[in-house]
């Protein structure tokens, strides 16, 4: 296998690089695990969904075992969506200079080489989801026909991230029903607050490719606004994610004032985000969508305050 160059796009010298046995590290590239913020972007609705689902059900050893389980999972299948996206997009990231060093596109891993350790990868994520309840196992099941055709998206959607953002939060319903055993309104505003999320987050990423997105006839939102249009949309899908937490919060019992409280990091994480954001500024479009890792965390923090009340309140 050849030696994968440093690239944008890659991390090939990061220090888990340099722990691994060189033939292994083109696959850890495959999987992003160089790069650790796909899966935060994962994990994040995940762990929402556990928090609020948690308020319903009395306080065990069992939340602390789903919560382990989410983060297993997210690593492992956050890895296989790449893998699949990779193997549809091979050919079209040898044209753009942010992907060409990809270890598909690259020759450094083969079509047969991943597709083997996209197995792997699945039987992993199915026996995380063993452990689960088995309604969980459904509902996980359910989403598969959108992590496999995400990657189309772009070819043919003017909006794919809009399907993204239907992939990528589909683990806020899994946290709910994991942890409270049944879905609720609350549930569901966390999947639109996630999808919201999501579309501004990716908006932001897709800006990185617009000239060349453009070049192949790939689709976007960031194509579709322009820089100028770009942030007051980004601004736009950031306040409906916040209303839509908020929502969520007060679903599952928490006044509007407690609510309030819960959101207000987030929303000023997410103003200092977008304030001065030039969208025609490459590196300053990687740095914000890398700062959602704390806007994920501050969501999370937002549902662990309502938990928080709950116990409090209770006396439990």
């Amino acid at each position: 296998m050849a030696l994968i160059p440093a690239h944008t796009d890659i991390a090939a010298q990061s220090g888990l690089m340099r722990f691994l046995p060189q033939k292994l590290r083109p696959f850890a590239l495959l999987a992003r695990w160089d790069r650790p913020i796909g899966t935060m972007l994962l994990l994040w609705p995940c762990l929402w969904g556990a928090m609020l689902g948690a308020v319903l059900v009395p306080i065990s050893w069992r939340m602390g075992e789903i919560f382990l389980l989410f983060c297993v999972g997210a690593l492992v299948m956050r890895a296989a969506g790449c893998v699949i996206n990779d193997l549809w997009d091979r050919r079209i990231d040898r044209q753009v200079a942010r992907t060409r060093g990809r270890p598909l596109a690259s020759g450094a891993v083969s079509v047969s080489q991943a597709l083997v350790f996209l197995a792997g990868l699945l039987l992993l994520g199915l026996g995380v989801l063993i452990l689960l309840p088995r309604q969980v196992l459904v509902l996980a099941l359910l989403s598969l026909p959108l992590v496999v055709l995400y990657p189309l998206a772009k070819r043919f959607f003017p909006w794919p991230q809009l399907v993204l953002g239907l992939t990528f939060n589909w683990g806020a319903l899994l946290g709910f029903l994991a942890m409270a055993g049944h879905l609720e309104p609350a549930a569901w505003w966390l999947y639109a607050a996630g999808l919201c999320w999501t579309l501004g987050y990716d908006t932001i990423y897709a800006f990185q490719d617009r000239s060349d997105d453009a070049r192949l006839g790939l689709r976007s939102t960031a194509l579709v606004f322009g820089p100028r249009a770009g942030p007051c949309w980004v601004a736009g899908f950031y306040t409906v994610f916040v209303a839509c937490l908020a929502q969520a919060m007060m679903q599952i019992g928490a006044g509007w004032s407690l609510a309030a409280i819960g959101v207000l990091p987030l929303t000023v994480h997410l103003i200092g985000q977008i304030q001065g954001w030039n969208p025609d500024d490459a590196p300053a479009c990687l740095r914000r969508f890398r700062s959602n890792a704390w806007a994920g965390f501050w969501a999370f923090v937002g549902c662990a305050w309502v938990w928080g009340w709950w116990v409090f309140s209770t006396g439990l």
